[in-house]
């Protein structure tokens, strides 16, 4: 099983840099930048963490095709690939629709959007000259004029079925937005399913628990600094999983209606000790050590510890060495 870390590019860069040393010498293996248009820009973070690093996977985890047409991305990944000497993956999924709404951009037919998206980065990392007429992208003749000397790997994201599905038939990975058992469970089964329509042996792909993940001794500490993480991922979890965890309905759109308005604050206070309990790893390092170890029963290859990692994320990298 492999191991890695999600950055939320809030902090300042100088501070990031310094971790991912700490991530890399913990004996991680990647290295996942969160891309939301409010925190840090993501490609100059992932260029910044090329420099300072040399063994670690680096990667958006994850872009989006709304706000960043793909041939964009696929040259800013392949620069990156550059700059780290082969290192580069891709991270890609529809994005955070409370976010995306700030900006007036509505998440139309995301399935469509994230397919063709992938279709085109890889036809043009590839080297090929691309002329597609998708439901959502359109190219003519468009190409790079560098691109790098190997396969970049896709990661597809997400925690619904049909996201899922797609990324079981044609990622070569996987980055499912849970953390707790029972719903990676479900998630897994999407992702078989879409590989058995697809006719494609599961054999070879990563799939990574994105966990939500909050690690130290002070429960209050750990659980105040979890909420914001955990109400972004209660706005946009399924309704299966709300049932499953005996969420209220009620407090999940108290939450939702916060985030809409900007309220992020509000919104984490809104967050139940339920939503903690289902949507992350909260507490000491043997619940992390726990959750893992029931991992290895599935079809986990990669556990990302995500943000916020804990009150002190280095003292966090640390202790997790242990597991590795």
């Amino acid at each position: 099983m492999k191991f890695g870390v999600e950055f939320v590019p809030y902090k300042p860069i100088d501070v990031l840099a310094k971790l991912a040393k700490e991530v890399e010498r913990a004996g991680f293996e990647h290295i996942w930048i969160c891309d939301h248009y409010h925190n840090r820009y993501v490609h100059s973070v992932l260029a910044r963490l090329a420099t300072e690093t040399k063994r670690v996977k680096l990667g958006p985890g994850v872009t989006n095709p709304y706000l960043t047409h793909p041939a964009i991305t696929a040259a800013a990944i392949a620069t990156l690939d550059e700059l780290c000497n082969g290192r580069a993956v891709l991270g890609i999924s529809a994005g955070d629709p409370v976010y995306l709404a700030t900006l007036g951009v509505q998440l139309h037919d995301p399935i469509e959007s994230v397919e063709e998206a992938v279709h085109i980065i890889r036809e043009l990392l590839a080297g090929k000259r691309v002329d597609f007429s998708g439901k959502i992208f359109t190219c003519k003749g468009a190409r790079l004029r560098h691109t790098p000397n190997r396969k970049i790997p896709v990661y597809i994201g997400g925690r619904r079925q049909r996201m899922l599905e797609l990324a079981g038939s044609v990622a070569d990975g996987v980055l499912i937005n849970a953390s707790h058992i029972d719903d990676l469970k479900e998630c897994i089964e999407y992702i078989r399913e879409g590989a058995k329509k697809s006719k494609r042996n599961l054999k070879g792909l990563d799939i990574a628990a994105y966990m939500a993940t909050s690690i130290g001794d002070d429960t209050e500490k750990t659980r105040s600094i979890v909420k914001t993480v955990v109400a972004f991922i209660t706005a946009s979890s399924p309704e299966c999983s709300l049932e499953r965890h005996d969420i209220s309905l009620s407090d999940v759109e108290k939450v939702r209606e916060h985030l809409k308005n900007g309220e992020i604050q509000n919104a984490a206070a809104a967050v139940t000790p339920k939503m903690i309990e289902a949507f992350s790893v909260c507490g000491p390092m043997a619940k992390l050590k726990a959750r893992v170890d029931d991992l290895r029963e599935l079809d986990i290859t990669q556990v990302v510890i995500g943000s916020p990692i804990g009150p002190e994320p280095a003292k966090v990298i640390q202790s997790i060495k242990k597991l590795l």
